[in-house]
């Protein structure tokens, strides 16, 4: 169980790592390898949101919890790449309403649509590939 269980979030995170690398470098240009962490871990959270809360929790809902909990990790991940260790990976200093330029209301707004994708996206990865509940979503 504990094996079948790593190997499940393992594709997760590796699902969520590629897929936020490819949206950077398209959008972009280029990402750094702590983003593809970053990416992995936001992946596998939006998963857990239909894990832990009920399939009636509308899909807005989903996306405006999901876009928070990217927000946060942005945050924690940027004050320690940029500020801590001065990778200067991103700067958001020069957007409107950031805070310390590591996040700020324009991508945490993006973060909705990621949200969106991602929760979806990792729904149908776990029905298809691990026999998991089929997707149902409420819009409200």
């Amino acid at each position: 169980m504990l094996v079948k269980q790593t190997g499940k979030y393992l594709l997760l995170f590796v699902t969520g790592g590629l897929l936020y690398n490819i949206i950077e470098i398209l959008l972009r240009g280029w990402s750094h390898w702590t983003m593809f962490i970053l990416g992995g871990v936001c992946f596998i959270c939006l998963g857990l949101i239909n894990e832990l809360l009920p399939w009636t929790l509308p899909l807005w809902k989903q996306m405006l919890l999901g876009a928070a909990i990217i927000t946060y990790f942005e945050l924690i991940t940027g004050c320690i790449v940029n500020i801590w260790l001065g990778w200067n990976i991103w700067d958001y200093s020069g957007l409107p309403g950031n805070i310390l330029g590591q996040i700020c209301p324009q991508f945490s707004f993006l973060w909705l649509w990621i949200s969106l994708a991602g929760i979806v996206l990792d729904d149908w990865l776990r029905y298809w590939l691990f026999g998991e509940a089929r997707p149902r979503y409420r819009l409200v």
